[in-house]
């Protein structure tokens, strides 16, 4: 069992290896059909993406078993299971090439592995004709394993690996429809902004190794009591950069929505199970390094507490589906940050297992209606729950586990983290300031939560159909219109998903406060009828016009992106530019100058060489006569 994290980790390379090289070889004659060789290499990239990621999700259910769910129920952890393979020597601190599994790595990865499962699954049939298909999957499975990496890493500097990777997969899956200017912009900056937190991540990843003496997660733990408060800030401070960068959080959220540009799958996968929930992760991780800040908890819950609500408000006044489950995603992970700033990481954890499976199951029933309509904007869709029933109930049950609303999942563990940021509560070690305003915009944000997943259920699903005019066909054709459910391949994984949307929250026990659950139910149910009632008022018009003259600020997220635009993008473009122009004018044009001078130079020389026997004749009596002049005029 001590190689099971190896293993885990491995299988997903190797199948991504092997997906990159080995789908399109060896090379046959072309086939007698047209797109048949594109077919047979994406069904073998399929079959390798879905065995090693199949295998990979045993090995960590087997690793969750052995330890238990000890996190989720506040019991003792149990002992870590792994091994050592290796040290690297630096000259100072050490690198220790570890990995282990723990109850918080166990349960990670089993969260990990099953979403990227049911994402290898989906996308047989979401890109079968694809024929960047097997790239595409193999790049999948190189995010599995570099997650997996972070989750089961034992050393900071390892786990920094992985996390690398997972950025640079990201850019390649976020960009996978290159051939559109609007993906490859939205892939490089989600890129840029992730590096920029991660800069900060990795100095915070020096501090803590510099002041225990180690990069081992454990020996960083065990050093803690050790540590300086101005260390301990420090460090958590450059921390919380790649936190923010990686989980989406003010102010290095604007990348995820951008990020829609993908595939719907790669939206599941980093959204529900890599990537933005690497920096939660993290911080339930080295979480009593961040207990001994308070100063850095102050700053997480103000980050949470604004990331929450104006999330929240930007994803009610989106019409793209799909922007609409990315700010609610920055909403979600902001509770869960605000979980841990008052010093729950189980209900934090507890949360992310549950809207890594409501989330995942989101998306992909997004992915089928676009699938299904052709479009990502919910004014084409309408009236769909008849042609897609089954897409209509499992995305009703994500919707409601997202909404909190019982018995699904969300409604569990989104009463727990409530419950954590009481501030009549002692223990949470935050400001007054802090822990109110963290509270008041949780409940606030549950009332919005509620409204815009309402709005997205109604539009979706009820009212009447919005035909889009197709171009008139060749003539003797007939307009065909597909009113089928999405591919099996397709809806195995939603059904799939929707039971752990429904189940999971009992996982972690019956641990209801109902004060608290009841004040939760109603804020959603409130909020979902406030939209309810804008719509049936008039079915056709967008229920976003409750929110009046908010509803154009909220559409643009607060102008956030432009005020970067105006603060960073456009002074470093008009630096790069001058710098382009004094390159060309000053470097460039002394370079060009001292060739021109040289040119002139040699002309003037080259006269005197000309072959003209009168010139070489009169030019040496000249001098003569200047010596001779010389002579009687200084002698």
């Amino acid at each position: 069992m001590t190689v099971f994290p190896l293993l885990a980790v491995v299988l997903p390379f190797v199948a991504a290896f092997a997906g990159l090289l080995l789908p399109r070889w060896p090379r046959r004659r072309p086939e007698s059909r047209p797109g048949s060789g594109a077919s047979a290499a994406n069904t073998r990239a399929a079959w390798m993406a879905v065995l090693p990621t199949a295998a990979a999700a045993v090995l960590a259910l087997w690793l969750a078993w052995a330890p238990g769910f000890a996190f989720l129920e506040g019991a003792t952890p149990g002992p870590a299971v792994g091994r050592t393979y290796g040290t690297i020597g630096t000259g100072a601190v050490p690198i220790s090439l570890t990995l282990q599994a723990d109850d918080l790595s166990a349960i990670l990865g089993v969260l990990v592995t099953l979403v990227a499962l049911a994402v290898q699954v989906y996308s047989v049939g979401y890109l079968h004709d694809d024929p960047r298909y097997p790239s595409y999957s193999a790049f999948i499975s190189l995010f599995t394993s570099a997650m997996l990496l972070v989750v089961y890493a034992g050393d900071l500097l390892v786990l920094y690996v992985g996390w690398e990777i997972m950025g640079l997969c990201s850019y390649l899956l976020i960009g996978h429809w290159w051939e559109d200017k609007s993906n490859s912009r939205a892939a490089i900056k989600a890129f840029l902004v992730t590096r920029l937190g991660d800069v900060g991540f990795l100095f915070g990843i020096f501090v803590l190794g510099g002041a225990a003496g180690s990069f081992q997660i454990y020996e960083v733990l065990e050093k803690v009591p050790e540590m300086s408060t101005g260390t301990m800030v420090t460090a958590t401070m450059l921390l919380l950069a790649g936190v923010a960068g990686k989980s989406a959080q003010v102010p290095l959220h604007t990348w995820l929505p951008d990020a829609m540009a993908g595939p719907t799958p790669i939206s599941a996968l980093i959204h529900a199970a890599t990537m933005v929930a690497a920096g939660i992760f993290i911080v339930a991780r080295l979480f009593p390094v961040f207990q001994g800040a308070p100063p850095t908890l102050d700053v997480l819950a103000v980050m949470a507490a604004l990331g929450m609500l104006g999330a929240a408000l930007a994803a009610l006044a989106q019409d793209d589906l799909k922007r609409v489950l990315a700010y609610s995603t920055i909403s979600q992970l902001s509770y869960m940050a605000g979980g841990l700033a008052v010093g729950s990481d189980s209900a934090a954890i507890f949360h992310l297992l549950t809207h890594g499976a409501f989330k995942a199951l989101l998306f992909l029933c997004a992915g089928a209606v676009i699938h299904h309509v052709g479009s990502n904007l919910m004014s084409q869709m309408g009236g769909l729950r008849r042609a897609l029933p089954v897409t209509f109930v499992t995305m009703t049950i994500g919707f409601a586990a997202l909404a909190g609303l019982p018995p699904a999942s969300g409604f569990f563990s989104k009463d727990e983290l409530l419950l954590a940021m009481d501030p009549a509560l002692p223990g949470s070690g935050l400001t007054d300031a802090a822990a109110l305003l963290l509270y008041g915009c949780a409940l606030a944000t549950v009332a919005v939560t509620g409204a815009y997943a309402t709005r997205a259920w109604l539009r979706t699903f009820f009212g009447a159909a919005r035909v889009v005019a197709l171009p008139e066909p060749e003539p003797g054709t007939a307009h065909v219109i597909d009113i089928r459910e999405a591919p099996r391949t397709m809806l195995v994984p939603i059904v799939l998903l929707s039971v752990p949307a429904v189940l999971l929250g009992f996982a972690g026990g019956l641990h209801v406060e109902l004060g608290v659950a009841a004040v939760s139910v109603v804020l959603a149910l409130l909020g979902g009828g406030v939209v309810y009632a804008f719509w049936r008022s008039d079915p056709l018009a967008d229920p976003a016009r409750l929110l009046g003259p908010l509803r154009v600020p909220c559409e643009r997220a607060f102008y956030v992106d432009g005020v970067y635009a105006a603060l960073f993008v456009r002074p470093v473009l008009a630096l790069a530019r001058l710098v382009v122009r004094t390159d060309d004018v000053v470097v460039d044009g002394a370079v060009r100058g001292s060739g021109r001078s040289a040119r002139g130079l040699s002309g003037l020389l080259r006269l005197a060489q000309n072959g003209n026997v009168q010139l070489y004749v009169s030019g040496v009596l000249a001098g003569v006569l200047l010596i001779v002049v010389g002579a009687v005029v200084f002698t």
